[in-house]
């Protein structure tokens, strides 16, 4: 994982093909660029870096636009013993270097900072190769391409894009005139979380984006008449001098209108000189992704949405028959990876097996940066930990990940709360961790215990709200606290042999050094687990639901997963969403969604009822029958929040507190 960066100065955006005409107000730049590395460094405590690139205006040379990469320290980076030159050569061919002396037309300044998981070797972004290409990366690959285990993901993709078309007669499928594949195409086929933003030299282009679900952050700054700077960033930093006074955000707006999350997509801009006036010109363009799978699960059409009356029929009995807890059944029975399954496999089968390989795919050990476990011993080291409320989905992933990882390392279930041992989160997680050593005795689990008090937390506040920014309502807020204490892993273990039960327990304090973080987001979007999806189906019944849910998956982008991932980001930990993997996606939309929510029964029965069926197989009874509790609610910061802001809840349930922006007092 990276935080990544772009500062753009000295080229003129034209951005109206996909922005709306309309006047554009922004606010000032109100942080520097330390502010800057200091905010991508949390996020990539390993290294940092910084590359720039400089574009010449040369008119009477054969290719007027002349680019050249340097070190940050403004001394000409070279790479085996050659300058980078990339479009700047004379008519014979040779680099012509009489523009390098020249102030430069314009500049492009790439940032990177690594939390490296994967690979054997150290790597510093931004990489840059012997053709001036130059990458920050900011993601995983889980599948689409063939690494090797021993494979960096950021090293890999710059070998695959480096060998991508330059010529410029297409941007997407392969070129008719080089037979290279295009860079659009490298992108679509990545299965797993990415941002990326690469200047590839020899065309002079820029290319930017993120996946098609939006599971890495990437901020953007459109260019506007009075700020024409274009900046990308995985987050949005923040100068003292702001942290120390509170934000002002009239109507909803304000200060935090600087930043928008970029919609999910792939993004070209190909550098020019102006006809007319010889100023350096780029127009940014959005393409769609070339994967035709992938375009399907961006659509998120059903296979089936109304059943008929022979389907209602039979789920019905399917139904009776599951929830007999005393009928025998397989699903009395706890599943173990690669155990002997029925021929005839259940569509929860069939998602738990596409649980089980997305599990597996984000915590095999090939994928933990080898280097991180040197001298550290073997059982002391915690590679995963997962984010952990006790409820349904938190459960199956613990379980699942139980079942994937070695069976010598210990696992983290992080547990935040408002409310010490009273908090329903609390009381769920510790009721889980029981039923977790009875499924998975063998196992070392150990709850971490995070408690808080949110008045004292002021300059952490001010943090977490420059880490939600563009997002700004009190709901935002304190999901980004609770999810950026929970996952920084600090908290306290209960002491050996101490009672559990007793509010008053012994506990040594505990900090989590795992890297690598599971998170259940995704689960309630695709399998119905909001309340709105009870008020859609009752509305608009079969239709409706489906319509509502997939509105959900579409907007998450921008609603959740950049929020999210920029709190858990910047405590130096990856959040990884098994139930966004894309093959979990297609697997749910083949089942019919009757089979997947059944809202006719009440809540914690009907909602996310293959989930429950699937909790059951792991042998997981009481996790199968809770109900959804959001994280803000289950660690009570709501509550918390709603009496500080509001005066009490009920104030705040009248002023919608959920929703309302956050004010300067």
């Amino acid at each position: 994982m990276c935080g990544i960066a772009l500062i753009v100065s000295g080229i003129r955006f034209h951005i109206s093909s996909f922005i709306s005409d309309s006047p554009r107000k922004s606010h000032k730049l109100l942080f520097t660029l330390d502010d800057l590395k200091a905010s991508l460094r949390r996020r990539g405590p390993d290294s940092l870096g910084v590359k720039k690139v400089l574009l010449h205006h040369n008119v009477s040379a054969k290719n007027p636009i002349t680019s050249v990469v340097e070190d940050d320290d403004d001394e000409v980076h070279e790479l085996q013993s050659m300058m980078l030159c990339s479009g700047n050569t004379d008519n014979s061919g040779q680099c012509d270097n009489f523009s390098v002396g020249k102030p430069a037309a314009a500049e492009l300044r790439f940032i990177g900072a690594t939390l490296q998981l994967r690979g054997i070797n150290p790597q510093v972004q931004p990489l840059v190769d012997s053709s001036g290409n130059v990458l920050v990366y900011n993601g995983e690959i889980f599948g689409g391409h063939n690494l090797a285990s021993d494979c960096n993901d950021s090293e890999f993709l710059m070998q695959a894009l480096g060998k991508c078309c330059s010529c410029g007669s297409c941007l997407t499928g392969e070129c008719v005139q080089c037979g290279k594949s295009s860079i659009a195409d490298v992108l679509s086929t990545i299965k797993g979380p990415w941002a990326i933003i690469y200047w590839q030299g020899s065309s002079n282009t820029l290319w930017f984006g993120r996946d098609a679900f939006g599971r890495r952050s990437l901020l953007v700054h459109w260019p506007t008449e009075d700020d024409p700077t274009f900046l990308l960033s995985s987050v949005s930093p923040v100068s003292p001098s702001q942290q120390e006074s509170e934000y002002e955000a009239p109507n909803g707006m304000g200060c935090l209108s600087y930043w928008e999350e970029l919609p999910c997509g792939i993004y070209h801009v190909y550098v020019n000189a102006s006809n007319t006036n010889g100023h350096l010109v780029g127009e940014i363009k959005k393409y769609e992704f070339t994967n035709s799978m992938l375009n399907e699960l961006i659509k998120w059409e059903r296979t089936s949405i109304e059943p008929n009356s022979e389907d209602l029929q039979i789920s019905r009995h399917e139904f009776s028959r599951r929830h007999d807890m005393h009928s025998p059944s397989l699903e009395a029975v706890p599943c173990e990876l690669g155990s002997t399954q029925p021929a005839i496999l259940t569509p929860a089968h069939i998602l738990l097996n596409a649980l089980k390989e997305s599990v597996l795919r984000r915590t095999s050990l090939y994928t933990i940066y080898q280097a991180m476990i040197s001298g550290i011993k073997q059982e002391s080291f915690v590679p995963v930990a997962v984010l952990f409320s006790g409820g349904l989905d938190s459960m199956i992933l613990a379980a699942l990940l139980d079942q994937c990882l070695d069976p010598i390392y210990e696992i983290d279930l992080l547990n935040v709360s408002f409310d010490g041992q009273f908090a329903p989160d609390r009381i769920s997680a510790k009721a889980g961790l029981k039923e977790l050593k009875r499924v998975a005795p063998c196992r070392r689990w150990r709850l971490v215990e995070i408690d808080a008090n949110l008045s004292d937390l002021v300059l952490e506040t001010s943090h977490v709200m420059s880490l939600i920014n563009p997002a700004n309502t009190f709901m935002d807020l304190n999901i980004g606290i609770a999810l950026w204490l929970a996952s920084g892993g600090e908290g306290c273990l209960p002491v050996a042999n101490g009672d559990e039960n007793d509010d008053n327990h012994a506990r040594i304090r505990y900090k989590s050094t795992a890297r690598i973080l599971l998170v259940g987001s995704g689960a309630d979007e695709q399998c119905a687990g909001y309340g709105r999806h009870r008020t859609s189906y009752r509305r608009g019944s079969w239709l409706g639901l489906h319509e509502e849910m997939r509105l959900d998956m579409q907007r998450i982008w921008k609603r959740n997963l950049g929020r999210d991932d920029r709190c858990i980001a910047d405590n130096g930990k990856e959040a990884r969403f098994p139930f966004l993997d894309e093959d979990v996606i297609r697997v749910l939309l083949n089942i019919p969604l009757w089979e997947v929510a059944n809202l006719d029964q009440p809540s914690g029965i009907g909602d996310k009822v293959i989930l429950r069926e699937v909790a059951k197989m792991l042998g997981l009874f009481e996790a199968a029958v809770l109900p959804k509790r959001a994280i803000q609610f289950g660690s009570r910061i709501a509550r918390e929040s709603n009496r500080k802001n509001f005066g009490s809840n009920r104030a705040a349930n009248q002023a919608s507190a959920g929703s309302v922006g956050i004010y300067k007092k």
